[in-house]
């Protein structure tokens, strides 16, 4: 049986990371997705063209996503064949890290419909469209998932994750000091314990 492993990066990573992955997916082949657009709907395309040549190839897929990468595969996936998904920080909530994001930079949401996109003081635009579209297209997700998440993550709080595991039965696991971007070796060899006990 051939199997493949998808891997979506989170925002500033790449596809390069997917190496990480293969050791621990040893019976799978890995591919990691460059994808080059930053909003849902051009990521849809992105990752349903990368999907439909792989399903073409293998018998099952299955999806490793980081941070909004999550998001995004969640976006592109929910009605596709998955055998399952791994999810490392995800995001889960994407209205509500939106809305969370304007009270931060004191914006309200009249003032993002009038300007239709604001830079913020953190690095991040602030977008009517997106927002629009985040609220248009709900994520509907019955893909059997685990969930890694880090107990000092600052974009998405313990109650919207636990409440999103609940609502699609996914398995959670918490490491209590870690951050949203597991990076340092404490935290890689959490989440390779975390991954290689689930796959």
């Amino acid at each position: 049986m051939k199997k493949a492993v998808l891997y979506i990066h989170g925002k500033g990573g790449n596809a390069e990371e997917a190496e990480h992955y293969k050791p621990i997916c040893n019976e799978y082949d890995v591919f990691g997705l460059d994808y080059k657009a930053d909003t849902p709907w051009e990521t849809r395309e992105e990752i349903l063209v990368e999907y439909e040549s792989l399903y073409e190839k293998y018998d099952s897929v299955l999806i490793i996503a980081n941070s909004i990468g999550a998001y995004f595969a969640m976006n592109a996936l929910s009605d596709k064949e998955i055998e399952r998904a791994f999810f490392i920080s995800p995001i889960v909530n994407m209205e509500k890290l939106i809305t969370d994001m304007m009270l931060w930079a004191n914006v309200t949401e009249q003032e993002l419909q009038d300007k239709q996109e604001i830079e913020t003081s953190f690095g991040e635009t602030l977008s009517w469209k997106y927002l629009r579209y985040v609220r248009e297209n709900p994520i509907v997700w019955n893909i059997t998932t685990d969930i890694l998440y880090a107990g000092n993550d600052n974009l998405t709080s313990y109650e919207t994750m636990t409440t999103f595991a609940k609502e699609t039965n996914s398995s959670l696991k918490i490491m209590e000091n870690g951050e949203h971007w597991f990076h340092t070796e404490e935290q890689l060899a959490f989440l390779d314990h975390w991954l290689m006990s689930l796959i």
